[in-house]
Order: structure tokens, then sequence, then C-alpha cells
């Protein structure tokens, strides 16, 4: 079992101006403790979840290529691009763009968008739920025509690209691993199942994980696709106790981690609050060291 970091924030001790060393000693900390993958959330404004939205709040893809040229194995990527922040063509130039500069190591993070308030903040269209899906799936026809290198023309009932010439092409082979993050069960897992190589659920609890694979699993079966052929992902929170300050025992995150291998969860993907305190890295690599030896179920 792999274990991924997601940053979801950036207001961190002492302001913007030292949030970029922050920013890179924790991804260089991170990929020294044995991480698999780094992922930040692409959103304008921050989310309610997380804080109010006047909250420091970076853009992705710069973001993404600033922790490229600091680190050397782990995958990067989005968690997750909403599908009306970037026209397709551009996005699908963007991670690539990433993925050559980083070695091969990007990820195309996608899902349906759902946060209004920060689309109608910068003025971004923020069509209906039903348009956002139908944008979402010839987004991933396009992403997947661009990296065959078919520069035919691209006709949709939303998009229409003349020539999606995409030069270089990426050096992920056969192209960026493709996420499509959410858990609805009749658009969002239909579309891993057809178009995507990784799933991403909520830790929602086991039976609604199991639920949602058995979903995914059914989608596999109408579209012809091999459900192992899926890297199945979730996302999570982790409180590690450093210093005897509160929170989780390493034994204890070992513990959550490993209910998750048990349902067949192949990374997870988990946000630390305490992500840039000092030291908290160093119980990150004990962690990672004991779900290596975890084989996920099915696999």
């Amino acid at each position: 079992m792999r274990l991924g970091l997601q940053i979801p924030w950036f207001t961190f001790p002492d302001g913007p101006t030292a949030l970029g060393p922050t920013l890179r000693r924790v991804a260089r900390e991170a990929e020294d403790a044995g991480l698999s993958s780094i992922f930040v959330m692409d959103h304008f404004f921050q989310i309610s979840m997380m804080g109010p939205p006047e909250q420091d709040m970076l853009e992705g893809y710069t973001t993404l290529a600033h922790l490229a040229a600091v680190t050397e194995r782990v995958r990067l990527g989005t968690l997750v691009t909403g599908v009306t922040y970037r026209h397709p063509g551009l996005l699908v130039k963007t991670v690539t763009t990433l993925d050559v500069l980083s070695g091969g190591r990007a990820w195309l993070g996608i899902g349906a968008a759902w946060n209004e308030e920060e689309h109608r903040g910068l003025g971004v269209p923020f069509p209906s739920t039903s348009e956002r899906f139908e944008l979402l799936e010839e987004t991933l026809r396009i992403a997947h025509q661009m990296w065959a290198g078919d520069e035919s023309a691209f006709e949709g009932e939303h998009y229409r690209l003349e020539r999606p010439l995409n030069s270089p092409q990426a050096l992920s082979t056969p192209h960026p691993p493709i996420m499509v993050g959410g858990s609805g069960e009749r658009k969002t897992l239909r579309l891993v199942a057809q178009y995507a190589d990784a799933c991403n659920l909520f830790s929602a609890g086991r039976d609604s994980i199991l639920h949602k694979l058995d979903v995914l699993q059914g989608h596999c079966a109408d579209v012809g696709r091999d459900y192992a052929e899926i890297t199945r992902t979730t996302l999570g929170t982790v409180n590690l106790s450093v210093g005897g300050s509160e929170g989780q025992s390493v034994q204890e995150v070992v513990d959550q981690l490993a209910g998750l291998a048990e349902l067949g969860i192949d990374e997870a993907i988990v946000n630390m609050p305490n992500v840039a305190q000092e030291g908290v890295f160093e119980q990150v690599a004990e962690v990672v060291a004991a779900v290596e030896q975890l084989v996920p179920a099915g696999r």
C-alpha cells in the first residue's frame, strides 16, 4: 500500500513571505519520508470545509511546478481540478508540461467542480450540474485523444478543437495517470470506469467505501473495463502527535490505513493539520515503512 500527501491549505506560520520556503521544506521532507505522491487542491478561494475564503490559496499548477523543481521522485497532481477552471486543450497542455519538466511524474486529477462561490467571485462561468458532467466527459475524451497524438479535429457538444496538437508529448506512458475525483454513483464512477486510471473516494467509513467500490466494479463490467486496472485511492486526514502534542500515535495511523488496505485501497492520500510542524515527517516515515508491507485486498 502507498501513502500520499494532500496539501489543502497554505496559511503557514510567518505568513506569505515564508510560504515558499515552508512549502519547499514540506515537499522535500515528504519525499524523504517515502511518500509516493503530493497533491494540492485546485481552488481559487479556500473552501468552507477548511477555512474562510480569505485564507491563502495558491494556484494549483504553478504550485506543482514549483514542487517539481525541488523534488525528484514523488508523483504530483491536483486533487482535483474542476472541469470549469480551464479549457481542456490548455489543461492537457499544462499537465503535459508538468509531466515533461518533472521527468514523468504528473497526474491529471479532475472532477465536475462544485464551488460556485469562487466561480462567481472571479467571474468564471458555472453551468448546471448536468452540463458540468457533459464538460467533464468531453474533457476526458480530449485528454485521451491529445495524449494519443491524434491531431484530428475534435467536435463535441461543448468543445471544438481544430487541431489538438500536443508537442512535446508527455513522458509518462501511455499518458499521465487520470484520476477522477468524487463518489457519485451514477455519473462520476461511470466516468472512472470508462476513462480514468484511478478513483478517489472520501474515507467515509468501511461500508460506504465498500459500496462505492462495488458500484465502480459494476460500471467496469458494463463498459468492458478490467476493474483491476483502476487504482483505488482515498482522501482522509491524519493528525500525528509530535513532541507530546495531542494527536494520533504512529500505530493508530497504521491501524487506520490497514483498515483501508483491507477494503482494497491501493493508495491512501492524507492531509495533515500539522504538516508544517518540525519533526512530523520523522513520524510519517515510520508510518510509510509499516504500510508498505500492506497488500491491498484483491491485489
